[in-house]
């Protein structure tokens, strides 16, 4: 028992020599009181009951994304455990939270800082790109430069706000993430539009698209997700892939790109943009080797989201208008990857066809058609755009 104090004073004082103004000079009693987790105050275990005597409610973010995972958990159900009923325990465990401290442990008790929320929003995931990060192609020889949260990366051009030095807390509040909402703030309640801009001054656009539509300068992208599952690992010797959390998966992806995001439709009905989680595919090397079936597609399905790239231009008009492409209605005419020479199971990543948003949908043809015609509004709007341009390079 004597040892138990003993650890319990020095975890005390160990967090009170570098926490937070608020903490200093509380009794240790005062978060491992009797009743809750003497040991542990801010445990998921006990849903932080050493913590929520002061911080009420903040519990609750253990029963939403953050805590119980469920999209990705049902995403993996519907995919990848068709054929391996513990690929989410072999493959998908290592951001779980597992308390408070996971997040304001950082150093002591304190705010998150940017790192600290990138220790789980990394790589693939939102997160990285607020900061300027995305992940490099997977085969070993790609693996070169700085390594954060145990990865590699390429740099890229960060968030406006970021560079301003704003944290993720100055838009995702504890309170909000505990009620289950994403965000305590949008775009406009610190922005409002300024008419001067001509896109500002298309009803529809302000109507019709969210702001990161049109401000985000780029989004990570991955085309083909595929999961090697090795039965004998000596065979993974013949490829030279980063290693994954678990010995007998590989994982690597038939395309990446950092471009302008694929556009859809919200959950809110909004312009947004999208991206691939996940066009999955599944080989047991073993199955392969003996005449299997390989690169089995399992899913192919993308998420509405909010790429953290923003700046303060957009794209010019074409960049939508002109553009089936980026809504997944890619014409036979521009299409540069034979999927199904590939054995990949679509005819492109870039049609809509045999594809799902998860979150929302894509946008279809008609409404394309209608939104690309070349009206005189359209042509009015274009034209005073790209003598905007031409001031600037006049100046």
């Amino acid at each position: 028992m004597h040892w138990m104090i003993l650890a319990i004073v020095g975890f005390c004082l160990a967090i009170n020599l570098d926490a937070t103004a608020a903490h200093v000079g509380l009794a240790c009693s005062s978060c491992h009181h009797q009743g809750g987790s003497a040991s542990e105050p801010a445990s998921l275990s006990n849903r932080a009951g050493g913590c929520v005597v002061c911080h009420r409610g903040h519990e609750r973010i253990f029963d939403h994304a953050m805590g119980q995972r469920s999209g990705e958990k049902q995403f993996v159900q519907r995919s990848y455990g068709r054929y391996d009923s513990g690929f989410w325990e072999k493959n998908c465990t290592s951001c779980h939270l597992k308390g408070c401290l996971d997040c304001h442990g950082e150093g002591g008790l304190s705010k998150p800082t940017v790192a600290a929320c990138q220790r789980c929003h990394n790589g693939y995931y939102t997160g990285w790109d607020y900061s300027g990060r995305t992940p490099r192609e997977d085969n070993m020889r790609y693996q070169r430069g700085i390594a954060v949260n145990g990865g590699t990366f390429l740099k890229m051009l960060p968030d406006v706000h970021y560079s301003a030095g704003m944290t993720c807390g100055a838009c995702h509040s504890m309170s909000s993430l505990a009620n289950g909402k994403k965000s305590s703030k949008g775009c406009r309640d610190c922005h409002k539009p300024s008419l001067k801009i001509p896109e500002h001054r298309i009803s529809a656009h302000l109507q019709r698209l969210e702001c990161y539509a049109c401000h985000s300068a780029w989004a990570p992208q991955e085309y083909g997700t595929f999961f090697l599952r090795f039965r004998d690992v000596r065979m993974k010797d013949d490829f030279d892939l980063t290693a994954g959390p678990n010995a007998e998966y590989l994982r690597s992806a038939y395309l990446k790109k950092q471009d302008a995001p694929p556009l859809g439709v919200n959950a809110v009905g909004r312009i947004s943009p999208i991206r691939p989680m996940f066009i999955a595919y599944y080989t047991d090397i073993m199955t392969a080797r003996n005449n299997g079936p390989e690169n089995t597609l399992l899913a192919a399905e993308w998420r509405a989201y909010f790429p953290h790239t923003v700046q303060r231009g957009g794209v010019t008009c074409e960049g939508c208008h002109d553009n089936p492409t980026r809504f997944l209605l890619e014409p036979e005419s521009r299409r540069i990857y034979d999927l199904k020479k590939d054995g990949m199971g679509l005819e492109s990543f870039w049609l809509q066809r045999g594809q799902r948003v998860s979150n929302g949908s894509f946008m279809d043809a008609a409404r394309y058609l209608r939104m690309s015609s070349k009206s005189p509004a359209y042509t009015k709007a274009y034209v005073e755009k790209w003598k905007t341009f031409l001031n600037r390079v006049e100046k």
